[in-house]
Order: structure tokens, then sequence, then C-alpha cells
């Protein structure tokens, strides 16, 4: 029902923003702006909060192109429009989604506080350097990536994304099951529950489905300076990537903007460990065809703690099929499928993306070279010192070819 009264001046396109206790959350001011409205839109949950409102509606779904379009339309005509959303729109919600196609001059936003402000008030807790994160329509690896480094983190779960899902994600990461966590349900509601519980715990419980899930990790992961030395590793003939050489490559990928790395032909896994070490946040995908190689890779991977580091035992590309998209890859060792690993890397990398490879022969950095005409190189020769007696000497190690190639705009 819209009542005569008279509003003040406002734009066309109001959000509101609701805690779980519906329309009670509003002051009569902002009540208001719903009556008042000649087109409501919200979730189905949001405008069932105001059953006797009789102007027209519109059901929030997916298509979130058309419903900002139907807005715009009734907006051009002349029409008051009103938003319903929940919390701060502006914190993962709605108006960081229409802002996409509405300027913020056209737009008036009334929050509501975030699920986050009132999980941490409920929970006594500061929250002023925690990670807020969202896994709504996110994967899973992405959202387990920040709480592994940040020391708070609280999230904002969906029906797939549960806190038992991602509590059993964070354990297959080594991440110790008394790490305390918390759970707090329908935040606002009559119905509010705020459960502390061990990391293990809630990867044995189940819980509504309106929560915001807590994880307090005590050991986030640190920036490491790379230059491990090389028996920091231990590798089959010493096969093994050497510290200077890994060095440079490691400058050459250029990872500080990264989220994905791919480390083909792994071996012992020195690039690919020094990078996680060095990028905490980075995902490292790496492949390697030895199995004893592999083995190796494992062990230097947790001696040196390196949980967002999945190795995989087989050969590249067809290995590679179901990986993230790379930002960054390293090629170790081909397998003598360098022509299809540099295919692929052409076709999936993302623009920008680096491809760095290293070469121990002529032949296969000739090959590489033919491939990729427009790569830069380097040919690396480094020596190192050794006692002899009461005296140095320097020995050489083997030359390496040092290539690098960066996707440009358009193939």
């Amino acid at each position: 029902m819209k009542t005569g009264a008279t509003l003040p001046a406002m734009p066309k396109i109001t959000i509101l923003g609701i805690d779980a206790s519906g329309a009670a959350s509003l002051t009569a001011a902002q009540k208001r702006y719903v009556w008042a409205a000649d087109l409501l839109v919200g979730g189905t949950r949001h405008l069932a909060y105001f059953p006797d409102f009789t102007g027209k509606t519109l059901a929030i779904k997916a298509d979130m192109a058309g419903v900002a379009e139907t807005i715009q339309t009734a907006q051009r005509n002349g029409e008051r429009v009103t938003v319903l959303a929940s919390g701060d729109p502006y914190c993962y919600g709605i108006g960081s989604t229409l802002r996409r196609w509405i300027d913020a001059d056209d737009l008036h936003v009334m929050p509501a506080p975030s699920a986050y402000q009132l999980a941490f008030a409920a929970l006594n807790e500061p929250w002023q350097n925690a990670a807020l994160l969202t896994a709504h329509g996110r994967a899973l690896p992405s959202v387990i990536r920040d709480v592994l480094t940040n020391k708070t983190s609280a999230i904002l779960t969906d029906q797939h994304n549960t806190p038992a899902a991602i509590a059993k994600a964070l354990l297959a990461l080594e991440l110790d099951g008394e790490t305390a966590c918390a759970v707090c349900e329908n935040l606002g509601a009559a119905e509010q529950r705020v459960v502390r519980l061990s990391l293990l715990e809630m990867a044995q419980q189940t819980f509504a489905a309106l929560n915001v899930t807590l994880v307090f990790n005590q050991q986030p992961l640190q920036a490491c300076p790379p230059g491990l030395p090389d028996s920091a590793f231990t590798t089959e003939n010493k096969q093994i990537t050497k510290r200077e050489v890994r060095l440079l490559a490691l400058a050459e990928l250029e990872l500080q903007q990264a989220n994905v790395l791919w480390d083909i032909g792994a071996g012992s896994g020195s690039i690919g460990i020094e990078a996680a070490r060095a990028f905490p946040g980075l995902q490292v995908y790496a492949v390697e065809k030895r199995e004893k190689l592999l083995a190796h890779l494992q062990h230097n991977r947790q001696v040196h703690h390196a949980p967002l580091l999945t190795a995989t035992l087989g050969f590249a590309p067809a290995a590679c099929a179901d990986w993230p998209q790379p930002d960054a890859i390293f090629i170790g060792g081909s397998g003598g499928n360098l022509a299809d690993i540099i295919h692929m890397a052409q076709e999936r990398l993302t623009v920008g993306g680096r491809l760095v490879a290293a070469f121990a022969t002529y032949e296969n950095f000739n090959q590489f070279s033919a491939l990729l005409p427009e790569a830069t190189a380097s040919l690396i020769n480094i020596s190192v010192s050794k006692p002899v007696q009461a005296l140095t000497r320097f020995a050489a190690h083997n030359p390496v070819f040092l290539a690098k190639w960066i996707k440009p705009n358009a193939l």
C-alpha cells in the first residue's frame, strides 16, 4: 500500500539494505521508499517481507543484465525504483553488481549492517584486519588460498561451498584440525545461532544455509624470499634446476601478478616450490612423468610447506587439460612433446602471460625458437667457487638456455 506522505528529494533508484529480521529492520522513513516505489525489486525472500505492496515487482534471478535493463527502463519512464538487498549492498551485494550498468549518481544506497559486521559482533572479535571473502559462485580453491594466507577469514558460504566443504578442503591442504573456527547462522534473526568449534569438527557438521564461516588461522602462509640452496631439495642424480638458474627463471616469470603457475617437467619441484614459497597465494600445478622424481617433489613440497602446489604424474599437455588457466608457465622438461606443449601454452595462457623454458641442449632450444621466433633468450653460464686445499677454484655448471615468450593481445 502506498502512502500519501511526501518523500524528500531522492534519486529515482534507491537500494535499501535489510537484515535477517526483514521489514522490521527498516525505519519508518526507510519504509516510505518501499511504499512510494512504482517498481520494487529484490530476491523472492526480500519481496515476501512486503506482501501488501501493490505496485510492480521484479524478482531477481540469474539474469542481472536483464534486471538492470528493467530498472533503467523504469527510471527513464520517470518511475521510482526501490531495490531490496541483504545487509550492505556494496559488500558482495547487488549494489556492486548494478554499478556495472548504472551510474553512481543515479543510486541512493541505505545500507544495513553487513553479515560480516554482525558475525564479528556476535563473536566479540575485532575484524579490522580480517579477510572478507565470499564463496558464492566462486571456485573453492580461490577461497581456500585466501584463508591459508590470512590470520582471520570470514566467508559467505553457499549451498555447494558449505562450512563443511571449506573445512575438508583446508584439512586436505594440511591445515591443523584444531584450528579455531566459528559458524554464525541466521544473523539478526530470531533463530540466530553462533557456534565455536575446531576445523575438524566443522568438517563433520551441517549448518543453516544463511551463515558466515570464520577461520582463525594462527600460522598463515608467509612470503619467503627465493634462493634455497640446491641441497635443500632431495632429487635423483642431481637432476635439479640449479639455484642461480632458478632465480633467473623466477624473475622472468614475473609472478607478483600471477594467480596460477604451471610447472611442466617439474622434476623434484624446485621451481614450483620456490614460487609457492615466494608468493603464498599462488596456485601451482606441477606435472612430472617419472615416479621417482615425483616422489621427491612430494617430499620437498611437504618439507618446505607449499600446500597450494598440486603435483601430478603424467605427460604434458594431456595432464594439463583440466588445470585452471595459467598466468605463467615454466617448462623444465618436455618429454619429447615440446611442440604440443607450446601450442597448448599459446592457447591457454592469459593475455600477457609468460612462458619461460630452460634447455640444457641446443637442439631443444632451437626447436623452441623456431616455434616462437619472437621469444627472447639468454645463455646462462654459471661457475661456483670450490675449495682446493687452501685455495679456491671455480667449477662451471652446464650452460643453460633460458627462453621467454609473452602472450600478445591477439594471436
